[in-house]
């Protein structure tokens, strides 16, 4: 699929705030979005917004080398340390360590992780696989953390928002995609998503408002397809205080945690053990169902990353009517489309004989239900 080249200039705000270490505010973030949902970005981007190479300090060249001349104000690897052996990595990152080509196949040419990045990026092919079926125009990878979601997607989808709240793992993962050769295709954004999301819902019913008819051929355009959420499960810590004292676990298994999974604790997952369930009130920063149902007033397509034992019957309430009255959530719930009854697709991801994670497929996402999209 082709590149889109009218780039909404956020990309320079994501460099502003690298460079000049500012908080993220409403009045500066109404701003940008203002010139995205009113198609003056292109124009932005075209004085002020830099080339794709100037987020980052370092280039990677092909065979992984730093070059130093090409950098700038913000160094990547001045962030986070590149470990090349088990020797150098700290002792509770060592397991992540030992799987560091799954979460990134060109690691060795320089990826980057900061600690978090370490316990919650996607394995490689698994973001692969939800990008193949995330096809589509523009995608908001809401929670991009080093970048291995928005990576792979910049592969199936003509643009790629990447959003993160911390300027750290934002650097890194424009790092990452540099290497890969595709960081060109990805906006990279500082910001918090809840508080985008709502700004930006603002921003476009006030458009919609202003302009009630509408019959040119952006009447039915769609800025944002579709959404991918994979928000904190809790990491480490949060994990062995949920389920500390299980019957079903040892204190020791209670502490170590799954690198490949977000924080879902190691040796679960390969379909033969019990285990508590994962529930979406455990979700940070808000309730996982409000989380959804903020993210469906955007679009209807979404995917959302989960862990392995989340509970179903939760998965299933998120398109059920009674969520309309969510007792947690203010956030209305948008109305069926058409006349079909929504189904979420379920779809497990394996890697080998170990069950990871679960991507839940909503809208025309979900197999069947491409009218939906």
């Amino acid at each position: 699929m082709g590149k889109r080249k009218n780039y909404s200039g956020l990309s320079h705000f994501a460099k502003q705030a690298f460079s000049e270490g500012i908080p993220i505010c409403s009045s500066e973030l109404n701003r940008h979005l203002r010139a995205w949902t009113t198609g003056a970005g292109a124009d932005h981007k075209k004085e002020t917004s830099p080339k794709p190479e100037s987020l980052v300090g370092a280039g990677i060249g092909t065979g992984g080398a730093v070059f130093d001349a090409q950098k700038q104000s913000l160094d990547a690897f001045a962030l986070v340390p590149h470990y090349k052996s088990a020797s150098e990595v700290p002792t509770h990152l060592q397991k992540y360590f030992s799987q560091r080509h799954r979460y990134f196949s060109l690691y060795d040419q320089g990826c980057l992780l900061d600690e978090e990045g370490w316990y919650s990026v996607t394995p490689e092919r698994i973001a692969s696989q939800i990008a193949e079926r995330c096809r589509c125009d523009v995608i908001l990878d809401a929670f991009c953390g080093v970048g291995g979601n928005a990576i792979a997607f910049a592969k199936t989808c003509h643009r790629v928002i990447a959003m993160d709240n911390s300027p750290t793992r934002l650097a890194l993962a424009r790092h990452n995609a540099t290497i890969y050769g595709v960081a060109d295709r990805i906006e990279f954004v500082l910001a918090d998503y809840i508080a985008f999301a709502h700004s930006y819902l603002a921003r476009w019913e006030a458009i919609t408002t202003s302009h009630p008819i509408n019959t040119g051929p952006d009447a039915k355009r769609r800025p944002i397809d579709v959404v991918f959420l994979s928000p904190p499960w809790g990491g480490p810590e949060y994990i062995s205080r949920q389920l500390h004292g299980a019957n079903d676990i040892s204190d020791t298994d209670a502490i170590a945690v799954d690198g490949a999974t977000n924080g879902i604790p190691n040796g679960y997952g390969n379909g033969t053990e019990s285990h508590p369930e994962f529930s979406l009130s455990y979700m940070r920063p808000i309730h996982g169902a409000e989380l959804f149902q903020l993210t469906r007033r955007i679009t209807n397509n979404v995917a959302y990353f989960l862990p392995r034992n989340t509970n179903l019957e939760e998965i299933s309430a998120l398109i059920t009517p009674s969520m309309s009255t969510c007792p947690f959530s203010s956030i209305p719930v948008p109305e069926p489309v058409g006349d079909s009854t929504e189904m979420v697709e379920v779809e497990e991801q394996w890697m080998g004989s170990k069950l990871k994670a679960l991507t839940c497929y909503f809208g025309g996402l979900a197999a069947g239900q491409e009218h939906l999209f």
